[in-house]
């Protein structure tokens, strides 16, 4: 096999890599878990509510942070490898854009197979669209400003929770985009989910842009390691302090409930959609330990992880193709109408999908199996894009 050398930093895509693995098992539940099409997989009043279940749900929280913090991270070191601000700015607007166009266009065929795209749903490539488009303006400003934003745009949002609004103005869908999650409708068979308001995104890439600096070619090493263990111990230390004192942070604060696993299930339960922040020193804490821990660490099961972190968007696009078509696949298989799994609006209004889904054994399932599956695909595309730098296209995919 062709030795390819990489200039990459390996932590980082480990840490991309995992997140992204671990992304898959919330798409395996999406798919394949008995109510998932209907019920908040997080409400403790449903009758199917079980703290395995919460988990399931929970450990997946910590993908979209750090997957738009880590792009802001990309950035910065893209930015070093270029001879000028205005090429960076060039690239993240264009990328931005590329990316807004993937979501409501492939990333929304993936999701429902439903040709007539009579859902759009605006989420995580969307979120970092948005954000890679306001970075390529923030990168023109002193990095002390650029802190400031993020800071502001993370930590002060939850400010405006009380600020909602109705109906379909432009002032309305202006702020739909900002802070509320919204279903829109475009027609009486068509629909928008903005699922993900854009306001902390932005914050967060803005910082995770700045965190970039901490990996720059000739940084201290230990340094690095200091810096990534206060980050990592001061944002989760912050996360319980905030969350026990239960005033300012998040939309909901927790409640005592009648047994203690659900108590501490309604202490971890947070706002994703717009992220708190909470949610963000929550996940955020762990994983900049996380990068602490294994900064050096190297074997096989990281090795395979960093091949999953190098190719984030065709691992994305690929395992989303990968459950949904094995979701009909196994509807097939059993007899039953795999047409069930062409997920229109009309589909989901009708009601057919009310008694579709199997155990969280078939998740965990599904699961391990798209992975294992999307594995050599990934290692192919990411040695393809080693050998191939010179093209310019590949930093768009």
């Amino acid at each position: 096999m062709t030795k390819i050398k990489h200039y990459r930093i390996e932590s980082i895509d480990l840490l991309r890599g995992l997140v992204m693995v671990i992304m898959a098992l919330d798409h395996a539940r999406d798919y394949f878990n008995y109510g998932s099409f209907l019920v908040d997989p997080t409400d403790f009043t449903h009758e199917n509510f079980t703290p395995f279940l919460f988990f399931t749900r929970w450990i997946t929280h910590f993908c979209a942070p750090v997957f738009v913090f880590l792009a802001g991270t990309s950035a910065f070191l893209y930015g070093t490898k270029r001879n000028s601000k205005k090429q960076l700015s060039r690239f993240l607007w264009t990328r931005g854009l590329w990316l807004i166009i993937l979501e409501v266009t492939v990333n929304d065929f993936l999701w429902f197979f439903d040709i007539s795209f009579s859902i759009h749903v605006l989420q995580v490539l969307w979120a970092i669209g948005v954000s890679m488009i306001c970075l390529s303006i923030l990168v023109f400003l002193p990095r002390k400003v650029i802190l400031a934003i993020g800071i502001v745009l993370v930590a002060g949002h939850n400010f405006l929770d009380p600020i909602t609004t109705a109906g379909f103005t432009p002032q309305s869908l202006f702020w739909y985009a900002l802070h509320q999650t919204q279903f829109i409708p475009i027609s009486q068979t068509s629909i928008i989910n903005l699922q993900y308001p854009v306001i902390p995104w932005i914050g967060l890439m803005a910082l995770g842009y700045l965190f970039g600096a901490l990996y720059q070619k000739g940084f201290n090493p230990q340094t690095r390691l200091n810096w990534l263990w206060r980050l990592g111990l001061g944002c989760t230390v912050l996360f319980f302090v905030l969350r026990g004192i239960n005033i300012y942070g998040d939309l909901h604060p927790w409640t005592k409930q009648d047994s203690f696993s659900h108590t501490v299930c309604s202490f971890f339960n947070l706002t994703k959609y717009p992220p708190s922040l909470l949610f963000l020193l929550m996940t955020m804490g762990p994983s900049f330990l996380f990068l602490y821990a294994f900064e050096n660490i190297k074997n096989r099961f990281t090795d395979i992880l960093v091949v999953i972190g190098r190719v984030p968007l065709f691992y994305y696009f690929l395992h989303i193709f990968l459950i949904h078509s094995l979701a009909l696949i196994v509807l097939a298989v059993n007899g039953d109408d795999w047409r069930l799994m062409i997920l229109s609006l009309q589909k989901f209004m009708s009601g057919d999908l009310n008694e579709y889904g199997y155990g969280l054994f078939a998740v965990y399932g599904a699961w391990i199996f798209v992975v294992v599956l999307s594995y050599p695909f990934c290692k192919k595309y990411m040695e393809y894009k080693a050998l191939n730098r010179d093209k310019w296209w590949l930093s768009y995919l």
